[in-house]
C-alpha cells in the first residue's frame, strides 16, 4: 500500500532528474576534477557521466520487475521480511545522511559567498521550511512548481554560456591528455558518488511516474541532459579560469560568473550561476528529505508523512552542524564519497535484481 496518492507525468519526472543531477555539483564539482585531472577535468566529467548512464540501466532494470512498488516494498519481498525491512532502514539512513549533506553544502555556499556575517544554522532554519512547505502537499506540488523554475533555470544556464566566450583562453584546456588516462579515470570516481549514486533516490519515486516504459526513457535522457550541462560546465570553469585557479576555488563555477564583463556595462553576473543553483540545490534537498521521511513512514507503515517533517526537519538542522565541522573536513569526506555510496548504489540493487531474478519474483506492470 503505497502511502504517496499522487502521479507525475513523464516531462515532469525528466525535469526533476535533470535538476536533481545538476543539484549542488554544479558548484563543486569542477575543482574537484580539475585537482586530479587538470585542464582534462571536462573528460573525467565525460567519463563520469557514461558511469552514471550505466546506473540508471541497472535503477530501469529493477523498475522493470517492479515499476508500480517502491524500494522498501520490493527489498522485503525479495529478500525477505526481516532482511528487507535492515536494508530499508539502512536506505533511509542514507537518503537521511544526503539530505543533511545537501543542507550543510547550501549553508556553506551561503555564509561564504554571500551571506557571510549570518549564522549557519540561522541560513538552515530558513531554507529547509521552505522545503517542508513545498514537500508536505505531496509529490505532485513541488514536481508542478519544477516545472515552473525549470526554464528559468535554462535560461540562467544559456546565458552563462553566450556570455562566457570573449574570457575564452584555448590554452587552458591544452594539451588534451596531457597528463595520460589515468588522473582523468581517477577523478571521475568523485563525480560517480556526486551526482550519480545519488539517483539511487529515485528508486522511491519510481512508482509515482505514469506510464512506466516511457518514464524509464526519461530517466535516462533526463541524467543524460544533465550530465552535458555538468561538462559544459568544467569546460567553461577550465577555459576560463585554467586548471589551477578552478582546483584551489571552493566553488569555481561561482567565481567563473564573475568573470563576465561585456562593454563595462554587464559585469559581475555571478547572479546568473548563484540562480541555477538556487534552483537546482532546493528541487535536490526537496525529492533527498521526501524520500527519506516517505521511506521511513512506510517502513513502520504510518498512514501519511505530513507530521514526520517538522521533527525529522529538527533534527537534520542539529545533524546539519555536526556532521562535519569544517571545509577541510567536507573535503576529506567527498574523496571517500564514492566507497561510502557504492553499498547502496550499485551493490544493494545488484544483490535484489539478483535474488528477484533467482526467486522469479516480478510484479505485473
Amino acid at each position: 500500500m503505497l502511502i504517496e496518492k499522487g502521479k507525475i507525468g513523464v516531462r515532469q519526472f525528466t525535469v526533476l532528474t535533470i535538476l536533481f543531477t545538476i543539484g549542488s555539483s554544479i558548484l563543486i564539482l569542477p575543482s574537484g576534477l580539475a585537482q586530479e585531472a587538470k585542464q582534462d577535468a571536462w573528460i573525467s566529467a565525460s567519463v563520469g557521466l557514461v558511469g552514471g548512464l550505466l546506473l540508471i540501466m541497472l535503477y530501469n532494470r529493477i523498475t522493470t520487475r517492479f515499476p508500480n512498488t517502491t524500494l522498501v516494498h520490493y527489498s522485503q519481498e525479495v529478500l525477505g521480511k526481516w532482511l528487507g525491512r535492515c536494508l530499508s532502514l539502512l536506505y533511509f539512513a542514507y537518503f537521511f545522511l544526503l539530505s543533511t549533506l545537501v543542507l550543510r553544502n547550501i549553508g556553506d555556499f551561503l555564509t561564504t559567498e554571500v551571506l557571510p556575517n549570518t549564522p549557519i544554522h540561522i541560513i538552515h532554519i530558513f531554507f529547509l521550511l521552505v522545503i517542508i512547505l513545498g514537500i508536505r502537499n505531496g509529490i505532485e506540488v513541488f514536481t508542478r512548481s519544477a516545472e515552473i523554475f525549470f526554464p528559468w533555470m535554462m535560461i540562467f544556464f544559456v546565458l552563462l554560456v553566450v556570455l562566457l566566450p570573449p574570457n575564452f583562453e584555448i590554452g587552458h584546456v591544452l594539451p588534451v591528455f596531457g597528463n595520460g588516462i589515468k588522473p582523468i579515470l581517477r577523478s571521475s570516481i568523485p563525480i560517480m558518488g556526486t551526482p550519480y549514486m545519488e539517483l539511487v533516490v529515485f528508486l522511491m519515486v519510481f512508482p509515482f511516474v505514469n506510464h512506466a516504459p516511457r518514464a524509464r526513457r526519461a530517466f535516462f535522457v533526463g541524467v543524460f541532459l544533465a550530465g552535458i550541462m555538468l561538462i559544459i560546465i568544467s569546460f567553461l570553469t577550465i577555459i576560463v579560469l585554467g586548471a589551477d585557479l578552478t582546483a584551489t576555488q571552493i566553488y569555481p563555477s561561482y567565481n567563473l560568473a564573475e568573470k563576465i564583463s561585456i562593454g563595462q556595462f554587464l559585469e559581475r553576473l555571478e547572479v546568473i550561476m548563484a540562480g541555477i543553483w538556487f534552483i537546482t540545490i532546493y528541487f535536490k534537498l526537496a525529492i533527498c528529505f521526501y524520500v527519506a521521511v516517505m521511506t521511513f513512514a512506510e517502513l513502520f507503515k504510518l498512514k501519511e508523512t505530513r507530521p514526520l517533517y517538522l521533527p525529522f526537519g529538527m533534527i537534520m538542522i542539529v545533524l546539519s552542524i555536526v556532521v562535519y565541522p569544517n571545509i577541510a573536513y567536507f573535503l576529506s569526506f567527498v574523496s571517500i564519497y564514492f566507497f561510502y555510496s557504492l553499498p547502496f548504489a550499485v551493490i544493494f540493487p545488484l544483490l535484489i535484481l539478483i535474488v528477484a531474478k533467482i526467486r522469479k519474483k516480478k510484479a505485473s506492470e
